[in-house]
């Protein structure tokens, strides 16, 4: 069987299971018609991440045997249909468990209800209009918590003593619409009397998810469109709008991504010396292990496999290493922000560095703010 046929033949088990629409209409030649243009969707799908069975995204939950409501509106297809209430059930909420090993297929998409759907609130709590074709991404795409949420956990509490009341507030991951939003969206924490980066607005064929995104297969639909405008450069990373030496290493030559990596190493290092000095218990960070940060016990500045458990999870937080760590996470968790809004991501990054190094030596010299 070619690959071409192959693709074909799972286009019913994928309308039977619901994760592709069945045709509106079905006309005696409609698989003519859009036979090629159908393979070709499915197969961008199935290449995708929203149809990875395999990926924890889908099956953390799988010895429970079903998806807890919290986590269901992302991480199932029923689970998405009910909170969009394309299942009869109230709109907003998920009223039961969904299914294990359901990703996210075209019936999450190409439901009235996603059409429908035009605006979206965030974990801040402000909500988007508007929003077209965008909203069914924004819903996912937004994280599980805003910098509001860290202002409040650290309200009143002496900003270098370790309080039991706190522990590490994970934004969650995908964060990218939190991220286009800026200040206006508050997805990072703001630090007082700072002023932070609103909605990031491209040009008008580059402003909404699917403008840059493939629906199906989530991959870049053109980056040879970017370079039109952004000449003299071969790889989008490599872009940048703002000229400045963000990490003061003295190197300019990379693009805006270069100077966000070398702020988020700096605030790396800035986080394990603040624990070493201040707190007196090592810390670092684990990028694939739940809750990210450990305990660094045998104090080498990296998370061994066996430190990287749960138990072992750091719990010795002082309201300014949440705050700082928190931003760290946020800025992690959309490896595209230097596209979706790399000038909030530059000022969360800075200040939450110059914030340690008032009770650290650090040396922050030569780092403009953006």
């Amino acid at each position: 069987m070619t690959p071409h046929a192959l693709t074909l033949s799972l286009v019913p088990p994928l309308v039977a299971l619901g994760l592709i629409a069945a045709p509106a209409l079905a006309q005696p030649d409609w698989e003519d018609r859009h036979r090629d243009g159908l393979a070709a969707i499915v197969e961008q799908w199935l290449d995708a991440g929203h149809a990875d069975y395999g990926s924890h995204s889908f099956t953390y939950w799988n010895e429970d045997g079903a998806v807890p409501e919290d986590c269901a509106a992302c991480h199932s297809q029923p689970g998405f249909l009910d909170y969009l209430g394309a299942d009869g059930s109230d709109f907003g909420t998920v009223d039961a468990p969904a299914a294990i090993n359901a990703p996210i297929g075209c019936a999450s998409c190409h439901t009235e209800a996603a059409h429908d759907l035009d605006e979206v609130t965030f974990p801040s709590g402000e909500t988007l209009t508007g929003l077209g074709p965008d909203a069914t991404c924004a819903v996912c795409h937004q994280g599980r918590h805003s910098g509001d949420d860290v202002a409040a956990a650290t309200e009143g509490l002496d900003a270098d003593t370790v309080s039991s009341d706190l522990g590490f507030l994970n934004i969650h991951y995908g964060i990218a619409s939190a991220v286009m939003g800026g200040a206006d969206l508050r997805g990072g924490y703001h630090y007082p009397d700072q002023r932070y980066a609103g909605t990031f607005e491209h040009v008008p064929s580059a402003n909404t998810c699917a403008d840059c995104h493939d629906p199906h297969s989530t991959q870049l639909v053109d980056s040879e469109g970017c370079m039109s405008c952004h000449r003299g450069v071969e790889d989008l990373r490599d872009i940048r709008m703002q000229h400045d030496d963000f990490d003061g290493d003295g190197d300019i030559a990379g693009g805006i991504h270069a100077e966000i990596m070398g702020l988020q190493a700096q605030l790396d290092a800035a986080i394990r010396a603040y624990a070493d000095e201040v707190i007196g218990t090592p810390i670092g960070y684990a990028p694939g292990s739940f809750p990210y940060f450990f305990t660094d016990s045998n104090d080498n500045g990296v998370i061994d496999e066996d430190e990287a458990a749960f138990p072992n999870r750091y719990q010795n937080w002082t309201p300014r290493l949440l705050k700082a760590a928190y931003n760290y996470q946020a800025v992690k968790k959309d490896p595209g922000g230097y596209v979706h809004n790399p000038r909030y991501l530059l000022q969360l990054l800075h200040d939450s560095l110059a914030d340690l190094g008032t009770v650290v030596a650090l040396d922050l010299g030569g780092r403009p703010r953006p």
